[in-house]
């Protein structure tokens, strides 16, 4: 079902920001090396700035998925995002990975970074981005209770919102059982359009590839969903700590220019594109 954009409006376009700075290192890769945290860093005094600057330029609103723990230790950055008009989502406490946690403990966790949220921002995300692009078996179920409105951490499929379900049962010989859709939005990501897998300097990572072969393939995927996909979502992730290094950053300047210069693209925050669909049948 596609999206019922603005007048004259052709494809959404999100340029999200995963603003991670230190807690990807922390939650994810479980390191408290110095560099890691410098790289981390990096991204909230000069990755921020850049992207605010460049998304002003292209008059771009966007959303920030933010864990809380980079919110409370970079808060003048974080403030700042929200001065230039753009939206904070929810995206975990340190970044935690969250297939990992008990059960008990993802609720907690998520219980937390609401509040927190309210506490520091002083109002709650409506979006939620799982760190790493994984979940459990209950985090939808999750997110419902707590009042989200849309998920954006699900692959199953590329230009469309849909509603997510839950395989329940696996059954290698007759197939797999779904669980009922989601009353919560999927908009959908993708490692292929990604900056942090291909760009950055990873332990047993193939990153630090070509930024010509990164911007051809974000390229043609934006090609694809413009030209196929009316209606529909283009949802590229960057993090700031690696898009804003200053080849990487040229890559996203020319892949800006190209986007902006077709008719009909509407680039805007994830809490704006998901007011776009309606469907009765979900309630």
């Amino acid at each position: 079902m596609p999206l019922t954009l603005p007048p004259g409006k052709r494809l959404a376009v999100s340029i999200g920001a995963d603003f991670d700075a230190h807690s990807v290192w922390m939650g994810t890769f479980k390191s408290a090396s110095q560099s890691h945290l410098s790289r981390g860093e990096f991204g909230a005094l000069v990755g921020v700035p850049r992207l605010l600057d460049l998304f002003a330029t292209h008059g771009i609103r966007t959303t920030w998925c933010t864990p809380t723990h980079t919110i409370q230790t970079f808060r003048a950055q974080c403030d700042l995002i929200l001065e230039h008009g753009h939206e904070i989502a929810a995206h975990g406490v340190y970044h935690e990975q969250i297939t990992r946690l008990e059960p008990a403990e993802e609720r907690r966790l998520l219980e937390l970074q609401v509040k927190q949220h309210e506490l520091l921002l002083g109002s709650r995300p409506r979006g939620y981005r799982s760190p790493a692009w994984d979940i459990t078996d209950q985090t939808l179920d999750l997110l419902e209770e707590y009042g989200f409105d849309w998920d954006s951490s699900l692959m199953g499929r590329d230009f469309e919102p849909y509603h997510p379900r839950v395989v329940t049962a696996l059954d290698h010989e007759s197939g797999n059982t779904f669980g009922p859709p989601s009353r919560l939005l999927e908009i959908p990501v993708s490692w292929y359009l990604d900056d942090f897998p291909p760009l950055e300097n990873l332990p047993r990572s193939v990153g630090m590839q070509s930024t010509d072969v990164v911007l051809q393939r974000w390229t043609d995927q934006f090609t694809f969903a413009y030209e196929r996909c009316p209606g529909g979502v283009f949802a590229l992730t960057v993090h700031p700590q690696t898009i804003a290094r200053a080849h990487h950053f040229m890559m996203l300047e020319k892949f800006l220019d190209n986007v902006a210069g077709r008719d009909g693209v509407w680039f805007a925050p994830l809490s704006d594109i998901a007011d776009c669909w309606s469907d009765p049948a979900v309630v």
